[in-house]
Parts: structure tokens; sequence; C-alpha cells
């Protein structure tokens, strides 16, 4: 739909139709409010859709954003959502050589099949008691945190006192945890399957000081109030889709191919300048919400756009004609990849990893985590693909940051992908590559994106997943009652780079409309 039809002026003009654009703009046309969503391409979703990559294969994967943690279920009860996720029985396997053979750590399939898991590893309870204490502990802050994140913003006070936990404040909020970690487990492997939550999308040192990690780790072991990382069934366009639907629904006009280009604002009323393939226009609002980065908002605003934040993953889709077989015969391939595959993530190697990168070269063993989504929902393949038992790869590659491929991006990509393969494969009782399906072209059915291919493809500041550095969700200074405000009285930031903002949650967008009810006096 054009912007032109229905309403010139509307209570809230949406720039961008990512899923916090969606969010915010369901919600404020089930308020009552007029909505017009402004979104520069010609579909809705942002980084949460579904796309078929491979030319003539019948496989729609989560191209981007994969799997949902944060995603409020009072979101998805409020708008009426047509959207489930399903649940993984296995958290994760970890395959590691040790004494010359193959071996692993497999966590899931229920209490005694865990610990045996880590008896058989380790050589005794100690690793398993500490890591369902440590996890005990995250499960309560979990409890406690998630469900501000849809309410005003505590203060720090406030949320210490709502945590109640001493122990759990300094080892999440104040000491890197890296000490945490350390000071709870001795075996490496353990150590490093417990630190990658706090390295996805985040280029740091288990001991930055800064704290970019455990900022990082609470957003990973919070979502709905268990840690629970679950798939969206149908894919993550699944959930684009219904929200677009419940926003159409509500009465809110989406008006794709249109880029917003310029907000002018006295405070109170607002114009947003767009333009189309075919000329430009403008719609007058009470409100603006910006469902972009916070360099987009100042670009709009004519503000002076903060430094980006450097992302830092390798994003990797796959389609295979099967599962390849794994070196430990222990454990079967449907149980290693329905969970989190973690790969080259000792405690050791991920401080090699990053070190290598901070020095400017590509990790000689680069860190990766994958996990199969077909398995678990296998309806994102068409009908021929499951009887053939093909299977979906998804792969996120760590420490790669943005500056690895600025010389040469297209050159950095495939050399980081081959290496990144190759400690894949030493786990492997095949090769990879031979379980590779083709396309149409008879090409294998790889895609890799790097940071500069998400800046250049989504517009996402310096490739960063989150849009800037994740903040801790308590109030700071400037950050304003909910998270969203900025200079402007009447514009809002809607998208991940709000305060309590990045990764698939909506909860930006819910606080963003909250805001606005809020000033207008719902």
């Amino acid at each position: 739909m054009a912007a032109d039809e229905g309403h010139r002026t509307y209570d809230a003009v949406i720039v961008g139709g990512g899923h916090n654009g969606l969010v915010a703009a369901a919600y404020l046309a089930r308020a009552g409010r007029s909505v017009l969503v402004l979104e520069r391409l010609e579909r809705t979703g942002g980084a949460a859709v579904s796309t078929r990559p491979f030319a003539g294969v019948d496989a729609r994967l989560s191209r981007y954003s994969y799997l949902v943690s944060l995603l409020p279920r009072k979101i998805v009860r409020d708008l009426g959502l047509e959207f489930r996720l399903s649940t993984r029985t296995i958290s994760s396997y970890t395959p590691v050589e040790r004494a010359g053979r193959p071996t692993g750590l497999l966590v899931g399939g229920g209490e005694g099949r865990t610990r045996e898991a880590f008896a058989r590893l380790t050589g005794s309870d100690r690793e398993y008691e500490a890591w369902q204490r440590f996890y005990g502990m995250t499960g309560r802050v979990a409890e406690r945190v998630f469900p501000t994140l849809t309410e005003p913003l505590p203060t720090r006070e406030e949320l210490r006192r709502r945590v109640d936990d001493e122990e759990a404040w300094r080892a999440l909020f104040e000491d890197p945890i890296g000490v945490a970690i350390e000071d709870r487990f001795a075996d490496d492997l353990v150590r490093g399957v417990v630190l990658t939550d706090a390295l996805i999308g985040t280029f740091a040192d288990a001991h930055d000081p800064s704290l970019p990690q455990n900022r990082c780790f609470l957003y990973h072991v919070i979502g709905g109030g268990t840690g629970a990382w679950d798939v969206p069934v149908g894919g993550m366009g699944a959930l684009t889709n219904a929200l677009a639907g419940a926003a159409r629904t509500a009465g809110v006009v989406i008006a794709t191919g249109h880029e917003a280009v310029r907000v002018d604002t006295d405070g109170r009323t607002a114009e947003v300048r767009y333009r189309t393939p075919g000329g430009e226009g403008v719609a007058a609002a009470r409100h603006v919400l910006v469902n972009a980065s916070p360099q987009a908002l100042a670009e709009l605003t004519g503000g002076t756009p903060p430094e980006a934040a450097e992302g830092a993953q390798l994003k990797v889709n796959m389609l295979l004609k099967r599962l390849p077989r794994l070196r430990d015969t222990s454990v079967d391939p449907r149980e290693a990849f329905s969970g989190t595959c973690h790969i080259a993530e000792g405690y050791r190697q991920l401080a090699t990893a990053h070190a290598q990168a901070a020095a400017g070269e590509l990790p000689t063993a680069p860190p990766s985590e994958i996990y199969c989504h077909s398995l678990t929902d296998p309806t994102i393949l068409g009908p021929d693909l499951v009887e053939r038992g093909y299977q979906t790869l998804t792969l996120f590659g760590l420490h790669a940051p943005a500056r690895l491929f600025d010389r040469d991006n297209d050159a950095a990509r495939g050399e980081l992908l081959k290496s990144t393969l190759a400690q894949l494969d030493a786990h492997l009782a095949e090769p990879l590559a031979g379980c590779l399906a083709t396309d149409a072209d008879g090409r294998p059915c790889i895609e890799a994106k790097t940071p500069l291919d998400l800046e250049r493809d989504l517009r996402l500041p310096g490739g960063n997943i989150f849009h800037r550095a994740l903040s801790w969700p308590y109030a700071q200074e400037g950050t304003g009652r909910w998270g969203v405000e900025t200079g402007q009285a009447n514009v809002l930031l809607c998208g991940a780079g709000a305060v309590r903002g990045g990764g698939v949650s909506g909860v930006p967008g819910h606080n963003a409309a909250m805001a606005v009810l809020e000033a207008t006096g719902e």
C-alpha cells in the first residue's frame, strides 16, 4: 500500500518495518491510533526474515536472525499473534579430542544423561554440580530481571534489590564474567561452553574491565525468564509475517518501497519526508518512531551520529543432503546438531582467537556454533526435501570483527569460511563438503555473511547485529523513562539500539508504544 492511501496525517509514523517497528505499530493501532509504517525494502521484517537463498531449492531459511529467547510471551498474547516456538530437547554438544580419542560433552536429554556426560568427560561429578549451581543462579536472575524489560526502566539499585542475590549481582553485573567462570569451573571445555553466551556478536575478552561480555551474557541467559533459546516454527519470517498481519488487521498502513530520508520536528508535530521509485512525499505525525540504528536516527534528524559499534560474527547458512557422521560415535548427529554444537570453543581457544583477531589476523582456529533448524521444525523444507532427508545447518562464527574484512571482504570471507569449516571437519567422520546439497545451477548450497555484508544488506552500522553495544537493563544518565527517548520529545528510537534492545524481542517496539501512549494520556 502506498503512503498516500488512507490518512495523510497520522498519530504515529514508524520508520522501518522490522519486527520492533511492527510491534510498536500493532500496539498503537490497537489503542486506536492511526499509524503509518515506512519500509525502505519491498518487504517487511528487517533481519528477522525467511528467504530461499539457494536457486531452485524449496528451503526457507532464517537468513539472518535465527533463534528466539527474548520475545516476551506478553507481546505474543497482547497482539494475538499466530506464532509459536518449538523447544529443543538437547541444549548443546561440544566435541573434543582427549587422550587421542574423540569425545565430547552433551548437555540435555535429561538430568541423568547430562550428569553422566560431564562425568565421562571430566572424570567426576564436580563440574556438573558446579554447572547446576551456576545456572540455578542465572535462572533465578532471569526470573527476576526478564519481566522488567517491558516495564519502565528501573534504577540500578532497584534492579539490584529485585535480583536480591549479592553473589549473582557481583558475578554478572560487577566482575568480568571470566572471574565467575574461572572461580566455578576447572575444565577448559566446560569453561568455554559457558563463556560463549558472552561472545555472541560481541568482540570481547572474558576479562574486559568495561564488561561488554557481561552485558551480552546477561541477555543470553535471561530470555523468557529461563534463558532457553527456541526455534521459530516456519522460520523467523513467520514471526514478522504474523506481526505484519496483526498490524494491518488493527488498521496500520504499511508502505514498502518507501525510504524515509528526513524527519523534521518542533517537539509537538513532525514531518517525515520519504522517497519511492515513483517520486517523493511527506507524511505528518504527532510522533515518529525510528526502527533503525542510532546512526540512522541521527542522519534523519540532522544530529551527530554516534560511533558505530563493530560487529564481530560470520553467519553461514547451509543446506545438506544428509547430516554428517561424527567421529564421536557415542552421539547421534541428530542430537549433536539439534541443539547448539560448539566448535573450537574451549576456553583457551576462545582467548587465542580473540587475541589473534584483536591483532588484525583471522583466527587460525575460528570458533563457531552450529544448529539444525529442520530437525526441530521440518516445515521450512519442501515435502520433497523432507522425504529425501535433507537438513539445514546454521553456523554463527565468533571473534570475526569487521576490521578483519576491511581490506578485501570477499577474500577474507572465503578464507575464514574455509578455516571455520575445517574446524568442524576435524570432528566429523566425513567432510562436510560431501554432504552439501547443490542448487539448480549445480552450486553448493552454502552462503556466508560477514559484518560488512550485513552493513551493506541491512544497513547495520559496523555490521553489529545489536545496532550498538548492548546496554545494562537499568536507567543511566540520559536513558529516559522507557529507554527509547531521544533529544526530540516526539521522536523515539524503537529499534535494537534502544536501551534493552538487541535480539529478536519486540521489547523496544513495545516500550516505544508505551511511551507514546503515556505521553498522549492513554
